[in-house]
């Protein structure tokens, strides 16, 4: 088979396996982009005659372990942000996913007022796996996992490196100023408390990349749900910003619950999840304690990445503390 005959069947094996169209029907174009992009990937692997794997979008490698709530606290509901512009067709945050968040809210409200200095470092300690496309040998696309444990040091103030240990390797990950994709303790310790000043901060930051004019498939409203997630897997965040985080995410739509979801470590929880494009990305809590288990993707419907139920990344939080040096467990 010649290049030109390769590039055709994988073009044809694409086709094959990409998502119909949703219901309801997506936006004009939104289908193609998605199609144009995955074959894009798979011409570029194609040009190079590389095996290189095709991975997944990857997000900010940030990681946050929660604390138990005291029984029976009470659970105050936040309404739905006016402000908030999500699709019409998308309903508020569900009731039920609401009363999980201020749980988790709760219970971070509840977690121990630990005295964070300039020159630490927030440890945390993960354990899963993402996926990735990679050409065999036949010259077909097949799924593959790849490892995503790790352990990850970060300065609390930005003075230091970021440390990065994955499969016994160090590596220094580049430096540059905090930010919402590269937070560090302090900059989260300066971020708004009231949730809906600190969901329109998150969201005017989306807004930039993936709001209306932008090429992005991914709109603000997911892209605000993603940000919290990775802001809340951060390792250590003053309580006071952890609980505000949760109340900011009960007010995005489309919000709602999973009531059966298992974490890399195979610990069962249940999930607030958010659908966008044919995935469910998943928060799993521990139902007893409302502590933060882990996250994971799971396909909703066949495509490129598998078929529906597909677990195509899922990473568990195994453990998390403030060090006083680089390198060094809590």
């Amino acid at each position: 088979m010649n290049a030109e005959q390769r590039e055709q069947a994988e073009r044809e094996q694409a086709g094959r396996v990409l998502p119909p169209a949703a219901h309801p029907d997506p936006a004009p174009g939104r289908t193609e982009a998605r199609r144009r992009h995955l074959l894009g990937e798979i011409d570029r692997q194609t040009r190079a005659r590389s095996t290189r794997p095709v991975p997944r979008p990857r997000r900010r490698t940030v990681l946050v372990l929660g604390a138990a709530v005291a029984a029976g606290a009470t659970v105050v509901v936040l309404g739905p942000d006016p402000g908030t512009t999500g699709a019409p067709s998308v309903p508020p945050a569900s009731a039920a996913s609401v009363q999980v968040l201020e749980r988790a809210a709760l219970a971070a409200d509840a977690m121990s007022r630990t005295k964070v200095l300039d020159g630490q470092y927030v440890y945390v300690k993960t354990a899963g796996y993402t996926s990735v496309l990679s050409e065999n040998k036949a010259g077909q696309m097949e799924l593959l996992r790849e490892d995503e444990g790790m352990e990850q040091w970060t300065s609390v103030d930005g003075s230091g490196p970021t440390l990065q240990r994955k499969a016994g390797e160090d590596k220094l990950l580049p430096e540059g100023p905090a930010s919402l994709n590269s937070p560090t303790y302090n900059f989260l310790a300066a971020l708004p408390t009231d949730p809906r000043a600190l969901l329109k901060q998150i969201r005017e930051d989306a807004e930039k990349n993936h709001g209306t004019g932008s090429d992005s498939t991914t709109g603000p409203d997911q892209e605000a749900f993603v940000t919290i997630g990775d802001l809340l897997r951060n390792g250590v965040a003053p309580p006071v910003t952890t609980a505000a985080l949760y109340r900011a995410a009960a007010l995005i739509p489309g919000v709602d619950v999973a009531p059966d979801a298992v974490d890399a470590a195979g610990r069962r929880g249940v999930a607030v999840a958010r659908v966008h494009d044919g995935e469910r990305t998943e928060w799993i809590f521990d139902a007893r304690t409302n502590r933060l288990l882990g996250e994971r993707t799971v396909l909703l419907k066949d495509n490129a990445w598998g078929k529906a139920g597909t677990v195509v990344t899922s990473v568990a939080l195994v453990g998390s503390g403030v060090a006083t040096e680089v390198g060094r467990t809590p």
